[in-house]
């Protein structure tokens, strides 16, 4: 199987080794968002966990855009948070973007994210 990559100017670009996306066959697995602004590559929302969520959550929906999806294709997410006293805001961003059922989703704390971000979210969806 032959992988194909995403590469879309609509979210910050790949700061090292990664594609932002990579297919293989019918899913889509992108790589992990912050709340980077994707015109300034700066950090939005000076620390609040929302404010963060919410960007990177507009990042992924740009991302699957490109390629003819949308988070109603999300199957899977992996969260990575700094602080799980955070959690709670998080979850109410995040929540906002799925309808039941949700995606199988696993939320865990680091102790850091590049850039010094609060939250990294990674997606996988399907495309029928």
């Amino acid at each position: 199987m032959k992988r194909k990559t995403v590469n879309c100017d609509c979210a910050p670009p790949a700061v090292g080794a990664y594609s932002q996306g990579v297919w293989a066959g019918n899913i889509l697995f992108l790589t992990g968002v912050c709340g980077d602004d994707p015109k300034t590559g700066e950090l939005v929302g000076n620390g609040d966990m929302a404010a963060e969520t919410k960007q990177a959550m507009e990042n992924a929906r740009a991302m699957l855009a490109s390629e003819g999806l949308s988070f109603e294709n999300v199957v899977n997410a992996r969260i990575y948070i700094t602080d799980f006293d955070d959690f709670g805001k998080m979850n109410d961003v995040y929540k906002s973007y799925f309808e039941e059922p949700y995606p199988a989703r696993a939320t865990v704390e680091v102790t850091r994210l590049a850039g010094g971000a609060k939250v990294e979210i990674v997606l996988t969806a399907y495309k029928e």
